[in-house]
């Protein structure tokens, strides 16, 4: 086994936040798929606690969890239907979905890129006052590097239990095994991505601005070149408020907000707004449309779309229409289960 070291190049962290960031992963929605991983985990190693775990440089998010049920009779065993929880980690709400990337034990996984089995926590006198040791009480920890097809590490697959116990061969291949089944999703993930490169170059051209952001906070994922033109190149993945805040002082991240949160399309009639194509202020609509990565998936990004009404005209009536129908289009998108953002085309 590698020394436990939860030391990294500095610009480590930043580069997988930012690959999470393309593959949609970086933040602690709970998906599915990644339940599942982690209750065949959980049921592999009979572990009162397993997870899916993506680690960036700012914290870590426990997209799949799973936590078996207490058995009737403490010597009946773990049952595996799924009812109940063996504690409740609702009482420890730092750690409910989401945790400080310097919490417990993945972090040292990440780091050191390869599997860590602590049979007895307190044989390694540096993680005694770990707070998931102190909080939680675990003794025991299986982690396995998560990787994609591109041989980054993501994060972790981990077994977590309140008592000593001995990981054998079994428990951890099986586990190396369970990470490695992820390797497709994220395959998958980037392949969608490479379409919607190709679909958004054909609206680059697009006679109105068109912009789609990513999470609660709007982190700028797409624009085409009118975009840029009427109000300012911006890098990609920064925080579209603060990169945008005319469009912010008008109302137009309040009904972003707004679809985001509701899951509704919502709009902004008319905002009147300074534009750098133009010597006057310009009056726009603006649509803003939800977008999810299924559909039954939550609301994982916002596509804006705005038309310029200050004189309005058949060809920018004809615009407007093509703007609906771009948005619609994405939405349809969407609810076949797309990614809503472009890898590696820039925001500008």
């Amino acid at each position: 086994m590698k020394p436990l070291t939860p030391d990294q190049a500095p610009n480590e962290g930043e580069q997988r936040r930012r690959r999470l960031q393309l593959l949609g992963l970086n933040d602690s929605e709970p998906e599915a798929k990644f339940d599942r991983i982690a209750r065949l985990a959980g049921s592999l190693a009979q572990a009162p606690l397993a997870m899916v775990n993506f680690i960036s440089d700012e914290r870590q998010m426990f997209r799949g969890m799973y936590t078996p049920p207490v058995a009737a009779d403490e010597n009946a065993g773990l049952e595996s239907d799924g009812r109940g929880i063996a504690f409740d980690l609702n009482n420890i709400p730092e750690i409910a979905r989401e945790a400080p990337v310097d919490y417990g034990f993945c972090p040292h996984v990440v780091a050191q890129g390869s599997q860590l089995a602590l049979d007895d926590v307190f044989d390694y006198p540096r993680f005694k006052g770990n707070p998931l040791v102190n909080e939680m009480g675990v003794r025991a920890y299986l982690g396995t590097p998560l990787l994609d097809h591109t041989g980054q590490i993501l994060g972790t697959v981990c077994v977590a239990d309140m008592r000593p116990r001995q990981w054998d061969s079994r428990h951890m291949e099986g586990m190396q095994n369970l990470a490695e089944t992820l390797l497709s999703e994220f395959q998958l993930r980037d392949s969608l991505l490479t379409q919607q490169q190709e679909m958004f170059a054909v609206f680059d051209g697009a006679p109105f601005p068109i912009m789609l952001t990513q999470g609660p906070n709007h982190l700028l994922r797409y624009a085409n070149a009118k975009q840029g033109a009427s109000f300012g190149r911006v890098q990609q993945l920064s925080a579209g408020r603060e990169s945008l805040p005319g469009l912010d002082a008008v109302g137009v991240f309040a009904t972003m907000d707004r679809a985001y949160h509701t899951g509704q399309t919502a709009s902004l009639a008319e905002a009147r707004i300074a534009s750098y194509d133009a010597t006057t202020p310009q009056n726009f609509t603006f649509t803003c449309t939800p977008v999810r990565l299924s559909p039954k998936a939550p609301v994982s990004g916002v596509l804006t779309v705005a038309v310029n009404i200050t004189h309005q005209t058949p060809a920018q009536s004809e615009a407007q229409q093509m703007a609906a129908e771009f948005t619609s289009q994405v939405e349809r998108l969407g609810s076949g289960g797309v990614p809503g953002w472009s890898q590696a085309r820039p925001a500008i």
